[in-house]
């Protein structure tokens, strides 16, 4: 309801405006009145009225004196002015003070109602456009953390073809420009822990192993930005300081790799393989060194320390076993994001690109197509397991193996790999349409960013556009777990790490997990993990 207040220093015309004003029709109340312009200024501070209805000539502080106080204090209400002058220098100061109407005493009721109609029906667009740019801006700022991440990852998987000037990048990479770059590619072995996990568990791994990268990236380098690719492959965009000199800038990066190893090992039980790429003077060159990393995997290129799958970039690439004009990332990146939308054309054209290029390389090796047609079938693996569809399922009697050594030429592979893309993309066993997984992606990323503060599925159906109990369904499908169930399994895994790593008492990593009440948290932590939280730190 609208609040009105009226100002006029005749008593008999405020209480006449009071009763005949049909407010109820106009769904609008009466919230004040005055009789002068001071009188005026105190009573719209208290009431703050949306709509002020005044004379111009008052005593102590005429109408127009009060209207510039209002308006140079910032308040921007509905003003009408009601005066029995209609000089041409008051219409043009009221004109300069944004006055919403001036009318000449008397007037007439249906003359007033027709006023506040045309005036309350500008307020109400008004404050449509403004609920609107509102949510606008609730959206830009809680889906551009999102937007920069996606921007990072074309970035360094050179898929950003439409950015290579400095002054296009966005503004939290602006310090991109003058700094040195080196990739650190992360690879997940695709052995038998890797290939039990289950959906759920998959996106739980995910997550933790970047929080495990990038805590221990931090020791070592303050500037870093980390990325998921394809599959399961992720990197670190590392930017060393300026003083650190080359020698001491690779002891360092190896040094990272072993640790990054280590962790993943110890604390999630998984296998990764590392590699380093080259240093780069030039943002535009960051893609360069993601290949460089992966390819040194690729290839076990520069072995760094034995027992440990870590390998650096060779000092020049050998064009016959790795066509040095190839760039298997950027390939392996858009025909990833093709797969996991169903594109099937863009996913064609994709292959049909890369394997153009790879019938003008020279002296390409039978073996370098085979290993590369291997990792393609890993890469289509991982993308459609994360969106809930098993590669088995759509071949069960397949033979990849037996396929991929029989392909010597770009040709033959080009072949068979439109050939199954074609397969995967007409598929019916896709678990809900993009927007459903984009949805879904962006839950699991919430939770394990706010997982320490209320969360509740209702409170996320505005931020992904989807009914509560439809989001409830889709979550469930996608991941094989309720939405309760995956984010209590987040925060007791977070719990666990901080009872292990912290000095923290009980109730106080309770509260860091989100839970107030400590006796319901030991419950459930029992109940997952089959002890109390204090049994897990003796």
């Amino acid at each position: 309801m609208w609040r009105i207040a009226i100002i006029d220093d005749d008593r008999q015309l405020l209480q006449g405006m009071k009763r005949a004003i049909p407010w109820k029709e106009i769904d609008a109340e009466w919230c004040g009145e005055a009789m002068n312009g001071e009188e005026g200024l105190h009573m719209i501070e208290r009431v703050r009225p949306d709509v002020i209805i005044t004379d111009i000539y008052m005593p102590i502080m005429n109408g127009l004196d009060m209207i510039e106080r209002l308006r140079g204090e910032g308040y921007g209400c509905k003003i009408i002015i009601l005066s029995g002058y209609s000089d041409f220098e008051y219409a043009r100061q009221a004109l300069r003070l944004n006055v919403s109407d001036y009318i000449s005493k008397p007037v007439s009721i249906p003359t007033m109602k027709a006023i506040l109609d045309r005036t309350l029906g500008q307020l109400a667009e008004e404050e449509g456009e403004k609920l609107k740019q509102n949510e606008l801006q609730q959206k830009l700022e809680l889906y551009e953390p999102l937007v920069e991440k996606e921007w990072v990852k074309s970035a360094v998987a050179g898929t950003s073809a439409g950015i290579c000037r400095s002054e296009d990048l966005p503004v939290p990479y602006r310090f991109w420009v003058g700094t040195r770059h080196v990739m650190l590619g992360v690879e997940l072995v695709r052995e038998s822990r890797a290939c039990e996990l289950g959906l759920s568990d998959w996106h739980l791994f995910r997550f933790a192993t970047s929080n495990i990268v990038c805590e221990v990236a931090l020791r070592s380098f303050p500037h870093f930005e980390f990325t998921e690719l394809h599959g399961g492959r992720s990197a670190l965009v590392i930017h060393p300081p300026a003083e650190m000199g080359e020698e001491v800038l690779q002891q360092k990066l190896e040094q990272l790799g072993i640790q990054l190893i280590d962790c993943v090992r110890r604390y999630l039980k998984l296998v990764i393989r590392v590699g380093i790429g080259r240093l780069k003077e030039q943002w535009q060159q960051i893609p360069d060194s993601t290949e460089e990393a992966f390819r040194a995997i690729d290839l076990k290129e520069r072995h760094v320390a034995g027992g440990y799958y870590l390998y650096t970039a060779a000092e020049s690439a050998d064009g016959a076993a790795y066509p040095g004009a190839m760039r298997p990332v950027k390939f392996y990146q858009e025909l990833a994001s093709a797969i996991k939308t169903s594109q099937q054309t863009q996913a064609q054209q994709v292959i049909r690109e890369f394997t153009g290029q790879l019938e003008q390389a020279e002296s390409l090796s039978p073996e370098y197509l085979q290993m590369l047609a291997g990792e393609l079938w890993g890469i289509v693996a991982y993308n459609l397991y994360e969106v809930g569809m098993v590669l088995e399922d759509i071949f069960p009697n397949a033979h990849i193996a037996k396929e991929t050594a029989g392909l010597t030429e770009p040709a033959q592979l080009a072949e068979w790999l439109t050939e199954k893309i074609t397969i995967i993309c007409s598929s019916r066993q896709w678990r809900g349409n993009s927007k459903h997984r984009q949805a879904v992606d962006f839950i699991t990323q919430y939770i394990h960013e706010h997982y320490m503060e209320e969360i509740t599925l209702g409170d996320l159906t505005d931020k992904v556009f989807i009914s509560r109990n439809h989001l409830a369904i889709i979550f469930k499908n996608m991941t094989g777990e309720t939405f309760n169930t995956y984010l209590t399994r987040v925060r007791i895994e977070k719990s666990k790490e901080l009872l292990l790593e912290s000095n923290l008492l009980v109730y106080e990593v309770a509260e860091k997990v989100g839970y107030k009440n400590v006796p319901y948290f030991s419950t459930l932590f029992k109940k997952h993990t089959g002890m109390n939280p204090t049994e897990l730190v003796k």
